[in-house]
């Protein structure tokens, strides 16, 4: 079994060596669940097959043990150096397999569990979603809030709240699904969506959009005119970049791309049921809906909702919108 699980676990490593030097597209989710299944099964055997045979060898020692005792007294001898101790203590001891499997399984299930339908920890890798959201922010998603889902396949098996316009929600990228984006919910099923001359107008009503004192980014170092958007209840900040025209340059082909009309002013769109038009809060650098299409309602990840740690601005922490 040492050289079966010392293959297991290689294979593991060689995998996730493989996946952080991009040679193979990696999917953490699913390495979590085979380190799952992988472990778990180590645990069964450990708990109903391996330990009971060691507690039997020690089990067996004691007997052997208190059999020669029994003997060495009736020759009269009572003093005998006893070292059934130490030898208990190897034969009960964990093997580093099992140590390194089933040793290790109920942590990676709470992981597996809590991450699969709770919660979830992303790094923003881009500055697409500046100012809500700046780069290497680290934030947590709700995995729960839009119903649950079996981990791996994605497939709802619980519904809870539908997406509403300003979420901010993570989801699997439409033209690659390996990959998980963030943007926020602009439009919902039925909704006709304009972005026209960088105004954002939903069912043709304009969003509130007042001016706010320029944004200064220190990664680019550059200002940026900066607004406060209402959709409904919800208000959040987004950017406008002067600089950038207002068409919308290099889209690809997508589903329902018929549902979109593109001009030199922008775009409207048509959002078809079951799907959503997603955009970044930094309107001008921000790869979203507008460029690659709708997000189907299987992509759909979660709600982000706080971000826990940013290390190179503690006051990053804390709720957001």
């Amino acid at each position: 079994m040492s050289s079966i699980t010392a293959v297991v676990l290689a294979a593991f490593v060689a995998y996730g060596a493989a996946w952080y030097f991009g040679a193979v597209e990696g999917n953490f989710a699913l390495l979590l669940f085979l380190a799952t299944v992988v472990t778990g099964i180590y645990w069964l055997a450990e708990r109903f097959y391996f330990l009971p045979q060691r507690r039997q060898a020690v089990a067996a020692l004691e007997e052997n043990a208190a059999k020669r005792q029994a003997e060495l007294t009736k020759m009269g001898i009572h003093k005998v150096d006893d070292n059934t101790s130490e030898a208990k203590t190897r034969l009960i001891m964990q093997p580093w397999w099992l140590d390194w499997t089933a040793g290790l399984f109920p942590v990676i299930l709470v992981v597996f569990l809590l991450r699969s339908f709770l919660f979830e920890p992303f790094k923003i890798p881009s500055g697409s979603m500046i100012p809500t959201l700046l780069i290497n922010d680290l934030i947590l998603v709700n995995k729960f809030h839009y119903g649950v889902r079996l981990p791996v396949i994605n497939t709802k098996i619980l519904d809870n709240h539908t997406p509403q316009r300003g979420d901010v929600m993570v989801f699997r990228y439409p033209p690659q699904p390996s990959l998980d984006y963030i943007k926020r919910v602009v439009g919902v099923p039925g909704d006709e969506v304009a972005y026209l001359n960088k105004k954002l107008t939903i069912n043709g009503k304009p969003l509130s959009k007042s001016p706010l004192p320029d944004f200064f980014d220190e990664d680019s170092m550059r200002y940026a005119k900066q607004f406060e958007e209402v959709t409904g209840s919800k208000h959040y900040r987004i950017l406008n970049d002067d600089d950038r025209p207002a068409f919308i340059p290099g889209t690809e082909d997508f589903p329902f791309k018929e549902n979109c009309r593109y001009s030199s002013e922008g775009v409207v769109c048509k959002v078809p049921e079951g799907q959503y038009f997603m955009m970044g809060d930094n309107r001008d650098n921000s790869l979203d809906s507008r460029y690659w299409g709708f997000v189907p309602d299987k992509n759909i990840v979660g709600k982000a909702f706080f971000v826990w740690m940013n290390f190179g601005n503690l006051k990053r922490i804390g709720s957001f919108d």
